[in-house]
């Protein structure tokens, strides 16, 4: 258990505050009262300290320890018995500063219009007081407590304001980690649906295969559990890649930075052939001049094709499926679709709350990461089609008309 969180030591954190408002209304009481009786009067400017003096000081000073609690009640108390004791014609000074105190709470803790009106009132008595001091400085005494009060408004109203601000910037800031933590779960929650459900979608057609031939075609009853144990590998990998970027402890890289491993169009070859063996024949087109993809267009390029890919594996296994990629001067766009033979109809969610799939949340969401757009839907001709474009910074490009098409 950490000493702070110790209940001893909670306790005693939890009483200092009220401790050191009765140390400070003790202690100022005992100054002023030690002032009042040592305060050289040769000239009988004032009237003489009794009992009754000493008492209206303890009623000044000694309910300032409910001052936070209840300022404008403690300062309207403070002010009444500070001008009794003006009024009473007792050394002026030493019931000054309580109702100084007393301003200053208010100011710190209330709106700025009672403090305004409780600055004036407090004002108001001070000035009462000034007609006590010594003949010849009776304005520079005004002057003083004039200043005197409108520096403890400042002070508190400055005071008020600044944990006003600093309220403001924690709850921003615990608001930034609460979205901070739900962009993480939506990042974690797309990868690892990009991730397995491919993956096990590959795995789950060719162990079907497998399992059908395995009595009359043992060599392609091979070749399907190698596809499955290279997918499993893939996934495999893919996660523990994921795993090491969670459990880092110093600073998290770039959303961009992965090696030359991570998913990227430079692996489509690998996508498209897993693909097509596990029943799905896939043709690819490109078209422009190709150039390197800033690391996160490339991954979120890559992603989309996937999961389009791995739509086609579940729901129409039998279509012949084309995969376009276009290098623009500024953009790049990706395109899948199916002629929809042998697609099979997939289940309407029932109730109101109908919504689209996960990986169609996810593809737009990575596009809208990177300003991109992506559109899915039945095609004009039959099938599905998904498109993605995705603005590229660069500071210059080519856009040829140069096709290289390859089929899988």
């Amino acid at each position: 258990m950490q000493l702070s969180a110790h209940p001893a030591v909670v306790r005693i954190r939890a009483v200092l505050p009220a401790v050191g408002e009765i140390v400070w209304a003790a202690g100022s009481m005992w100054m002023s009262s030690t002032l009042l009786h040592n305060w050289p009067d040769p000239h009988d400017y004032w009237r003489d300290t009794d009992a009754l003096a000493y008492a209206l000081l303890a009623v000044i000073y000694l309910p300032l320890v409910l001052r936070r609690r209840h300022p404008v009640a403690i300062l309207v108390n403070t002010g009444l018995w500070a001008g009794v004791y003006f009024t009473l014609g007792y050394y002026h000074v030493v019931a000054a500063c309580g109702l100084a105190t007393a301003l200053y709470t208010v100011a710190s803790l209330c709106p700025r219009r009672v403090s305004a009106k409780a600055a004036a009132g407090a004002l108001a008595v001070l000035l009462w007081g000034t007609r006590l001091a010594e003949p010849g400085v009776v304005p520079m005494s005004m002057a003083f407590v004039t200043v005197a009060t409108v520096v403890c408004w400042v002070a508190g109203d400055g005071s008020r304001r600044l944990r006003g601000l600093t309220r403001q910037l924690r709850l921003e800031q615990e608001e930034k980690a609460r979205r901070a933590v739900v962009e993480e779960r939506i990042r974690i929650a797309r990868e690892l649906h990009d991730v397995i459900a491919h993956h096990v979608s590959v795995i789950s057609v060719q162990n079907g295969l497998a399992s059908y031939v395995l009595s009359s075609d043992l060599p392609t009853a091979r070749k399907a559990l190698d596809t499955v144990g290279d997918s499993a590998r893939e996934a495999l990998a893919e996660m523990r890649r994921m795993l090491l970027v969670l459990r880092e402890e110093g600073p998290r890289p770039a959303p961009e930075e992965h090696d030359g491993r991570v998913a990227g169009l430079g692996r489509l070859d690998e996508l498209v052939k897993r693909v097509g063996e596990a029943g799905v024949p896939v043709r690819v087109r490109i078209t422009g001049t190709a150039y390197d993809l800033p690391p996160g267009i490339d991954l979120c390029a890559y992603r989309v094709v996937q999961e389009a890919l791995t739509n086609v594996i579940k729901h129409a296994p039998g279509a012949v499926t084309t995969v376009r990629v276009h290098y623009g001067a500024d953009e790049v766009r990706v395109g899948v679709d199916d002629d929809g033979r042998g697609r099979i109809p997939a289940p309407i969610p029932a109730g109101p709350g109908r919504t689209a799939g996960q990986g169609l949340i996810g593809m737009h969401e990575r596009a809208t990461i990177y300003h991109g757009t992506v559109t899915a839907g039945p095609a004009p001709g039959g099938g599905f089609a998904v498109s993605l474009r995705v603005p590229v910074p660069r500071p210059g490009g080519d856009d040829a008309d140069a096709v290289r098409t390859r089929r899988r």
